[in-house]
Protein backbone atom coordinates (compact mmCIF):
# COMPACT_ATOMS: atom_id res chain seq x y z
CA UNK A 1 0.00 0.00 0.00
CA UNK A 2 3.07 2.44 0.94
CA UNK A 3 4.61 2.04 -2.82
CA UNK A 4 0.77 2.35 -4.33
CA UNK A 5 0.98 5.68 -2.34
CA UNK A 6 4.04 6.56 -3.58
CA UNK A 7 3.57 5.96 -6.95
CA UNK A 8 0.26 8.16 -6.78
CA UNK A 9 1.57 10.67 -5.04
CA UNK A 10 -0.83 10.28 -1.65
CA UNK A 11 -0.77 8.91 1.69
CA UNK A 12 -0.99 5.47 2.26
CA UNK A 13 -4.97 6.43 4.72
CA UNK A 14 -5.70 7.66 0.67
CA UNK A 15 -4.89 4.27 -0.77
CA UNK A 16 -7.18 2.50 1.81
CA UNK A 17 -10.06 4.73 0.91
CA UNK A 18 -9.71 4.52 -2.79
CA UNK A 19 -10.48 1.01 -1.92
CA UNK A 20 -12.81 0.72 0.83
CA UNK A 21 -14.75 4.08 0.50
CA UNK A 22 -13.95 5.39 -3.09
CA UNK A 23 -17.11 7.82 -2.95
CA UNK A 24 -15.14 9.96 -0.38
CA UNK A 25 -12.03 10.61 -2.86
CA UNK A 26 -12.19 13.43 -5.20
CA UNK A 27 -12.52 11.41 -9.30
CA UNK A 28 -8.99 12.83 -10.09
CA UNK A 29 -7.18 11.44 -6.60
CA UNK A 30 -9.19 8.13 -7.22
CA UNK A 31 -8.11 8.09 -11.19
CA UNK A 32 -4.39 8.56 -9.88
CA UNK A 33 -4.43 6.20 -6.93
CA UNK A 34 -6.51 3.29 -9.47
CA UNK A 35 -3.53 3.95 -12.29
CA UNK A 36 -0.72 3.09 -9.52
CA UNK A 37 -2.47 -0.10 -8.67
CA UNK A 38 -2.41 -1.00 -11.91
CA UNK A 39 0.74 -0.35 -12.99
CA UNK A 40 2.08 -1.96 -9.93
CA UNK A 41 -0.65 -4.79 -9.94
CA UNK A 42 -1.04 -4.58 -6.51
CA UNK A 43 -3.50 -6.96 -4.52
CA UNK A 44 -5.03 -6.14 -1.22
CA UNK A 45 -4.13 -8.56 1.48
CA UNK A 46 -7.40 -9.08 2.93
CA UNK A 47 -6.67 -11.33 5.53
CA UNK A 48 -4.20 -8.58 7.29
CA UNK A 49 -7.44 -6.00 6.51
CA UNK A 50 -9.94 -7.98 8.08
CA UNK A 51 -7.48 -8.06 11.46
CA UNK A 52 -6.97 -4.43 11.30
CA UNK A 53 -10.79 -3.85 11.08
CA UNK A 54 -12.34 -6.87 12.61
CA UNK A 55 -14.63 -6.66 8.86
CA UNK A 56 -14.32 -9.48 6.88
CA UNK A 57 -17.43 -8.41 4.49
CA UNK A 58 -17.94 -11.62 3.50
CA UNK A 59 -21.24 -13.50 3.98
CA UNK A 60 -21.50 -17.09 3.34
CA UNK A 61 -24.69 -19.29 1.71
CA UNK A 62 -24.52 -23.01 2.40
CA UNK A 63 -26.87 -24.84 -0.39
CA UNK A 64 -27.49 -28.39 -0.35
CA UNK A 65 -26.14 -28.65 -4.72
CA UNK A 66 -25.04 -26.08 -7.14
CA UNK A 67 -25.94 -29.04 -9.55
CA UNK A 68 -29.50 -27.57 -9.75
CA UNK A 69 -30.37 -24.16 -11.00
CA UNK A 70 -33.11 -24.13 -8.08
CA UNK A 71 -30.27 -23.46 -5.47
CA UNK A 72 -27.98 -21.33 -7.97
CA UNK A 73 -30.91 -19.17 -8.35
CA UNK A 74 -31.02 -18.26 -4.84
CA UNK A 75 -26.84 -18.27 -4.86
CA UNK A 76 -27.60 -15.13 -7.72
CA UNK A 77 -30.15 -13.30 -5.72
CA UNK A 78 -28.07 -13.02 -2.64
CA UNK A 79 -24.85 -12.07 -4.75
CA UNK A 80 -27.08 -9.27 -6.09
CA UNK A 81 -28.22 -7.88 -2.81
CA UNK A 82 -24.55 -7.32 -1.29
CA UNK A 83 -22.89 -6.67 -4.08
CA UNK A 84 -23.77 -3.02 -3.59
CA UNK A 85 -22.45 -2.71 -0.48
CA UNK A 86 -19.26 -4.42 -0.99
CA UNK A 87 -19.87 -7.33 0.31
CA UNK A 88 -17.91 -10.87 -1.13
CA UNK A 89 -20.18 -13.97 -0.93
CA UNK A 90 -18.51 -18.06 0.16
CA UNK A 91 -20.38 -20.65 -1.08
CA UNK A 92 -20.69 -24.22 0.33
CA UNK A 93 -22.03 -27.07 -0.62
CA UNK A 94 -23.75 -30.20 1.82
CA UNK A 95 -25.07 -32.74 -0.94
CA UNK A 96 -28.05 -33.21 2.01
CA UNK A 97 -25.35 -34.33 4.07
CA UNK A 98 -26.23 -33.01 7.67
CA UNK A 99 -22.03 -33.50 9.02
CA UNK A 100 -21.27 -31.73 5.99
CA UNK A 101 -23.39 -28.71 7.08
CA UNK A 102 -21.84 -28.54 10.21
CA UNK A 103 -18.62 -28.72 8.98
CA UNK A 104 -19.14 -26.20 6.67
CA UNK A 105 -20.32 -23.77 9.17
CA UNK A 106 -17.13 -24.25 11.36
CA UNK A 107 -15.03 -23.33 8.60
CA UNK A 108 -16.91 -20.32 7.38
CA UNK A 109 -17.16 -19.35 11.79
CA UNK A 110 -13.58 -19.78 11.54
CA UNK A 111 -13.57 -17.30 7.85
CA UNK A 112 -15.04 -15.13 10.12
CA UNK A 113 -18.09 -14.32 8.24
CA UNK A 114 -20.21 -11.08 8.98
CA UNK A 115 -23.32 -13.14 8.20
CA UNK A 116 -24.75 -16.63 7.00
CA UNK A 117 -27.26 -18.15 4.94
CA UNK A 118 -28.74 -21.55 5.68
CA UNK A 119 -30.78 -24.20 3.22
CA UNK A 120 -33.90 -25.28 5.35
CA UNK A 121 -34.40 -24.93 9.12
CA UNK A 122 -33.63 -28.46 9.97
CA UNK A 123 -29.73 -29.16 10.79
CA UNK A 124 -27.03 -30.83 11.83
CA UNK A 125 -25.89 -30.94 14.98
CA UNK A 126 -24.02 -28.15 16.94
CA UNK A 127 -25.08 -25.79 13.66
CA UNK A 128 -27.87 -24.02 15.65
CA UNK A 129 -25.56 -23.46 19.25
CA UNK A 130 -22.39 -22.98 17.33
CA UNK A 131 -24.22 -19.76 15.10
CA UNK A 132 -25.76 -18.18 18.21
CA UNK A 133 -22.75 -18.11 19.83
CA UNK A 134 -20.82 -16.80 17.05
CA UNK A 135 -23.58 -14.22 17.29
CA UNK A 136 -23.55 -12.99 13.85
CA UNK A 137 -26.76 -12.59 11.90
CA UNK A 138 -28.07 -15.77 10.42
CA UNK A 139 -31.01 -16.27 7.55
CA UNK A 140 -32.73 -19.66 6.82
CA UNK A 141 -34.46 -20.31 3.96
CA UNK A 142 -36.16 -22.82 1.90
CA UNK A 143 -38.84 -23.59 4.46
CA UNK A 144 -40.51 -21.73 7.34
CA UNK A 145 -40.19 -22.32 10.96
CA UNK A 146 -41.57 -20.32 14.03
CA UNK A 147 -38.17 -20.59 15.93
CA UNK A 148 -35.79 -19.14 13.26
CA UNK A 149 -31.97 -19.28 14.45
CA UNK A 150 -31.99 -15.55 13.81
CA UNK A 151 -34.29 -14.62 10.76
CA UNK A 152 -35.90 -17.19 7.81
CA UNK A 153 -37.09 -16.12 4.22
CA UNK A 154 -38.70 -18.82 2.65
CA UNK A 155 -41.81 -21.12 1.82
CA UNK A 156 -43.65 -23.62 3.74
CA UNK A 157 -43.11 -26.89 1.70
CA UNK A 158 -45.27 -29.06 3.92
CA UNK A 159 -48.13 -26.19 2.54
CA UNK A 160 -46.97 -26.59 -0.70
CA UNK A 161 -47.32 -30.52 -0.65
CA UNK A 162 -50.93 -29.49 0.35
CA UNK A 163 -51.97 -27.32 -2.43
CA UNK A 164 -50.29 -29.29 -5.02
CA UNK A 165 -53.00 -32.32 -3.69
CA UNK A 166 -55.70 -29.69 -3.76
CA UNK A 167 -55.34 -28.75 -7.23
CA UNK A 168 -54.97 -32.61 -8.80
CA UNK A 169 -57.98 -33.29 -6.60
CA UNK A 170 -59.98 -30.10 -8.25
CA UNK A 171 -58.63 -31.18 -11.54
CA UNK A 172 -60.43 -34.01 -10.81
CA UNK A 173 -57.66 -36.75 -10.64
CA UNK A 174 -58.09 -39.55 -8.47
CA UNK A 175 -55.41 -42.49 -7.30
CA UNK A 176 -52.43 -39.63 -6.96
CA UNK A 177 -48.78 -40.79 -6.58
CA UNK A 178 -45.46 -39.02 -5.58
CA UNK A 179 -41.55 -39.40 -6.65
CA UNK A 180 -39.61 -37.19 -4.74
CA UNK A 181 -35.97 -36.94 -2.14
CA UNK A 182 -35.57 -38.02 1.43
CA UNK A 183 -34.40 -34.85 2.69
CA UNK A 184 -36.15 -32.72 5.04
CA UNK A 185 -37.93 -30.29 2.78
CA UNK A 186 -39.22 -33.31 0.23
CA UNK A 187 -40.64 -35.24 3.21
CA UNK A 188 -42.30 -31.90 4.25
CA UNK A 189 -44.27 -31.70 0.85
CA UNK A 190 -44.88 -35.84 0.90
CA UNK A 191 -46.81 -35.26 4.43
CA UNK A 192 -48.93 -32.27 3.07
CA UNK A 193 -49.71 -33.65 -0.37
CA UNK A 194 -50.50 -37.04 1.46
CA UNK A 195 -52.90 -35.51 4.19
CA UNK A 196 -54.77 -33.49 1.70
CA UNK A 197 -55.19 -36.67 -0.25
CA UNK A 198 -56.49 -39.04 2.63
CA UNK A 199 -58.57 -35.71 3.84
CA UNK A 200 -60.30 -35.77 0.56
CA UNK A 201 -61.36 -39.10 0.37
CA UNK A 202 -58.29 -39.96 -2.21
CA UNK A 203 -56.81 -42.86 -0.39
CA UNK A 204 -53.47 -43.57 0.21
CA UNK A 205 -50.70 -42.34 -2.53
CA UNK A 206 -47.88 -44.20 -3.71
CA UNK A 207 -44.78 -43.50 -3.16
CA UNK A 208 -41.61 -43.40 -4.57
CA UNK A 209 -38.16 -42.09 -3.24
CA UNK A 210 -35.15 -41.51 -4.75
CA UNK A 211 -31.82 -39.98 -3.40
CA UNK A 212 -31.61 -36.48 -3.07
CA UNK A 213 -30.22 -35.07 -5.22
CA UNK A 214 -31.95 -36.40 -7.83
CA UNK A 215 -32.30 -36.02 -11.79
CA UNK A 216 -34.69 -37.00 -14.54
CA UNK A 217 -32.65 -40.59 -14.33
CA UNK A 218 -33.72 -41.20 -10.76
CA UNK A 219 -37.26 -40.54 -12.00
CA UNK A 220 -37.86 -43.13 -14.79
CA UNK A 221 -37.05 -46.19 -12.53
CA UNK A 222 -38.97 -44.51 -9.69
CA UNK A 223 -42.06 -43.91 -12.13
CA UNK A 224 -41.50 -47.94 -13.61
CA UNK A 225 -41.63 -49.07 -9.83
CA UNK A 226 -44.92 -46.79 -8.97
CA UNK A 227 -46.48 -48.62 -12.42
CA UNK A 228 -45.32 -51.94 -11.45
CA UNK A 229 -47.81 -51.65 -8.41
CA UNK A 230 -50.61 -50.27 -10.09
CA UNK A 231 -52.01 -47.41 -12.54
CA UNK A 232 -52.07 -43.81 -10.73
CA UNK A 233 -53.79 -41.48 -12.88
CA UNK A 234 -51.78 -38.00 -11.29
CA UNK A 235 -47.94 -37.56 -10.20
CA UNK A 236 -46.64 -34.95 -8.23
CA UNK A 237 -43.07 -34.92 -8.19
CA UNK A 238 -40.59 -33.05 -5.45
CA UNK A 239 -38.62 -31.35 -8.62
CA UNK A 240 -39.34 -30.14 -12.13
CA UNK A 241 -36.41 -32.51 -12.67
CA UNK A 242 -37.83 -35.53 -11.52
CA UNK A 243 -41.12 -34.25 -13.22
CA UNK A 244 -39.77 -33.93 -16.71
CA UNK A 245 -37.70 -37.50 -16.01
CA UNK A 246 -41.26 -39.25 -15.63
CA UNK A 247 -42.46 -37.60 -18.95
CA UNK A 248 -39.58 -38.56 -20.44
CA UNK A 249 -40.47 -42.65 -18.83
CA UNK A 250 -44.20 -41.73 -20.10
CA UNK A 251 -43.11 -40.98 -24.15
CA UNK A 252 -40.93 -44.27 -23.94
CA UNK A 253 -43.64 -46.19 -22.80
CA UNK A 254 -46.25 -44.85 -24.75
CA UNK A 255 -48.44 -43.53 -22.08
CA UNK A 256 -49.88 -39.83 -22.86
CA UNK A 257 -49.64 -37.08 -20.71
CA UNK A 258 -52.20 -36.07 -19.34
CA UNK A 259 -54.57 -38.72 -20.76
CA UNK A 260 -53.25 -41.57 -19.20
CA UNK A 261 -51.35 -39.91 -16.61
CA UNK A 262 -50.86 -36.15 -15.20
CA UNK A 263 -47.99 -35.05 -14.38
CA UNK A 264 -46.93 -32.17 -11.89
CA UNK A 265 -43.59 -30.76 -10.50
CA UNK A 266 -42.26 -27.82 -8.22
CA UNK A 267 -39.80 -25.29 -8.66
CA UNK A 268 -41.47 -23.81 -12.04
CA UNK A 269 -37.54 -24.36 -13.88
CA UNK A 270 -36.97 -23.44 -16.86
CA UNK A 271 -37.11 -27.05 -18.32
CA UNK A 272 -40.84 -26.73 -17.40
CA UNK A 273 -41.23 -24.36 -20.25
CA UNK A 274 -39.06 -26.23 -22.53
CA UNK A 275 -40.65 -29.67 -21.97
CA UNK A 276 -43.46 -31.19 -24.43
CA UNK A 277 -46.40 -31.26 -22.97
CA UNK A 278 -45.44 -27.91 -20.69
CA UNK A 279 -45.41 -28.42 -17.39
CA UNK A 280 -47.76 -27.54 -14.45
CA UNK A 281 -45.49 -26.98 -11.08
CA UNK A 282 -45.01 -24.77 -8.20
CA UNK A 283 -43.52 -21.77 -8.66
CA UNK A 284 -41.36 -20.51 -5.78
CA UNK A 285 -39.38 -17.28 -5.87
CA UNK A 286 -35.91 -18.40 -5.58
CA UNK A 287 -33.48 -15.85 -6.77
CA UNK A 288 -36.47 -13.45 -4.49
CA UNK A 289 -35.23 -15.69 -1.34
CA UNK A 290 -31.66 -14.71 -2.18
CA UNK A 291 -32.23 -11.13 -2.53
CA UNK A 292 -34.25 -10.88 0.41
CA UNK A 293 -32.24 -12.60 2.66
CA UNK A 294 -29.27 -10.54 1.89
CA UNK A 295 -31.51 -7.14 2.69
CA UNK A 296 -32.06 -8.69 6.05
CA UNK A 297 -28.16 -9.29 6.95
CA UNK A 298 -27.05 -6.30 5.41
CA UNK A 299 -30.16 -4.53 7.56
CA UNK A 300 -28.76 -6.28 10.80
CA UNK A 301 -25.14 -5.51 9.88
CA UNK A 302 -25.61 -1.72 9.56
CA UNK A 303 -28.70 -0.99 11.78
CA UNK A 304 -28.49 -3.97 14.46
CA UNK A 305 -32.25 -4.27 13.53
CA UNK A 306 -34.40 -7.00 12.46
CA UNK A 307 -37.69 -5.14 10.83
CA UNK A 308 -39.15 -8.92 10.42
CA UNK A 309 -38.03 -12.09 11.68
CA UNK A 310 -40.18 -14.44 9.41
CA UNK A 311 -41.03 -13.44 5.39
CA UNK A 312 -43.16 -15.71 4.15
CA UNK A 313 -42.74 -15.23 0.18
CA UNK A 314 -45.28 -17.72 -0.67
CA UNK A 315 -45.37 -20.41 -3.70
CA UNK A 316 -48.30 -20.29 -6.49
CA UNK A 317 -49.58 -23.33 -9.06
CA UNK A 318 -48.27 -22.59 -12.59
CA UNK A 319 -50.92 -24.82 -14.69
CA UNK A 320 -49.50 -25.71 -17.96
CA UNK A 321 -50.67 -28.95 -20.32
CA UNK A 322 -49.51 -31.77 -18.37
CA UNK A 323 -51.99 -31.51 -15.45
Amino acid sequence: MEDVARAAGVAPITVSRALNTPEKLSAETLRAVRAAIDKLGYVPNLNAGSLASSRSRTIAIIVPTVSHSIFSNTVDGLAQAIAPQRYQLLLGQTRYRADEEAALVKAFLGRRVEGMVLTGVKHGRGVRSGLLRAGIPVVETWDLTERPIHMVAGFSNHAAGQEAARYLAGRGYSSLAYIGGTDDRSSARLQGFCEVARAGGLGEVAVALVPSPSGPAEAGAALADLLSRGTPRALFCSNDMLAAGAIFECARRGIAVPGQLAVMGFADLPIAVSIEPGLTTMQVRSTEMGHRAGEMLLRQLSTGSVSKRIVDLGFSVVQRASA
